[in-house]
């Protein structure tokens, strides 16, 4: 009998670190427990690190097929001053691919149909992970009752508000609230409104505006504002469009042509106080469940596809599961921490309210070239997986 994993949760980095154990041999059960995978979002950009976790994936080729190429970005202020701009050629010049811009729900698809081989559970809440030396065994409320079972590593991949991270690290204060709500939308290509390539963010003081054109003429938009936790629960796009109605176009427009039923609205956090470890016997953490990020660097997504990679990766390179989970433990956790405290930073900064400091930064925004925002960026986008870690040159059959 090969090799066995449990994964908890059958989001984006569940369905990955799926994908690739599948692909090396491995037997994958997925317990997610909502009834049906319905991902929640709207768009997603996928940066140049992410692109090549989904390549070792191989899945780069149906990214392509399904996504616009990004690369070109930028800054402006909400009277449209532009700020910095970088287009796509430079981005594809130092990075050697490009991001691309999709539906958060295309990206779900993608994996959820290439993780077919494996055992796919749904309504199952897993409620407690226990290990021992050589195996580790989940305890699940099911549509029957409970449910239990054993595998040799078990992945927590059950998001921000982890149940499984809690019962791990008990004393674990766990997310904290960043400071501001976001709304996000995706408007219909038959709305008409016009945007500029690439992604771009708006500043204002406390409020920012995000736009990310998306395939087949669909614009992504996100809205973030400076609330107390939990405040403006009931706003709805007429609200939205008063906040940002003296904000340069297509904004206004933007918010005219969203379907109301599709508003999405979140208070952000993040795991400002890092985990000791990702790992606990023959338990692993991975993605927000491990190193939940504040979306300001746009790297959420793109983090959990590289814990994904590597956690597949070193598993299948190394015989010894513990050593290969120490190994990931060791790789992972300095980089996703630096990156959680450096995107919890640039969301400070993006929504200070404070007139001078907002204007001492948008001046300091405007003095740095597009080679030196791209320099800023490159230890994040660089990533690339590990010339030793095989990558399957086929895909599992479910």
């Amino acid at each position: 009998m090969g090799r066995t994993a449990i994964v908890t949760g059958g989001g984006i980095g569940g369905l990955a670190v799926t994908i690739g154990l599948l692909r090396s041999g491995w037997q994958v059960t997925v317990f997610e427990r909502a009834e049906e995978f319905r991902p929640v979002g709207a768009g997603l950009a996928l940066a140049p690190n992410a692109v090549r976790a989904l390549d070792w994936l191989g899945l780069g080729d149906r990214l392509r097929a399904a996504g616009t190429a990004q690369g070109g970005a930028g800054l402006r202020t909400s009277s449209g001053h532009w700020l910095m701009r970088a287009h796509l050629a430079e981005f594809e010049a130092r990075f050697g691919v490009p991001g691309f811009a999709l539906h958060r729900t295309d990206v779900h698809r993608m994996l959820l149909e290439a993780a077919a081989g494996a055992k796919l559970m749904r309504g199952y809440e897993v409620t407690s992970v226990h290990s021992r030396p050589d195996a580790a065994t989940v305890t699940c409320e099911s549509p029957s009752g409970p449910v239990t079972a054993t595998a040799d590593l078990v992945v927590v991949a059950d998001g921000l508000h982890s149940r499984l991270r809690g019962s791990l690290y008990p004393r674990h204060p766990g997310p904290r609230y960043a400071g501001y709500v976001t709304w996000r939308n995706v408007v219909p290509a038959e709305a008409g409104v016009h945007v500029e390539t690439g992604l771009t963010e708006s500043w204002g003081r406390g409020k920012r505006f995000g736009i990310v054109p998306l395939p087949d003429g669909r614009v992504y938009w996100y809205a973030s504002v400076s609330l107390p936790e939990g405040a403006r629960r009931d706003a709805e796009l007429a609200d939205l469009a008063r906040l940002f109605r003296d904000w340069h176009a297509p904004i206004p427009e933007l918010l005219d042509a969203s379907p109301p039923k599709n508003l999405l609205r979140h208070d952000i956090y993040s795991l400002t106080e890092p985990l000791p470890r990702y790992v606990a016997g023959r338990v692993a953490l991975l993605g927000d469940a491990a190193h939940a990020v504040t979306p300001d660097l746009g790297q959420g997504a793109c983090q959990a596809l590289e814990d994904a990679v590597t956690l597949a990766g070193l598993v299948v390179r190394t015989p010894d599961i513990d050593a290969a989970l120490a190994a990931y433990d060791h790789i992972r956790r300095p980089r996703t921490q630096r990156l959680v405290r450096v995107s919890a930073l640039a969301g400070r900064i993006g929504q200070w309210r404070n007139p001078f400091l907002a204007a001492a930064r948008d001046t300091l925004a405007q003095l740095v070239p597009a080679r030196g925002y791209l320099r800023a960026i490159s230890h994040t986008l660089s990533w690339q997986p590990s010339p030793q870690w095989p990558a399957p040159t086929t895909l599992p059959q479910g």
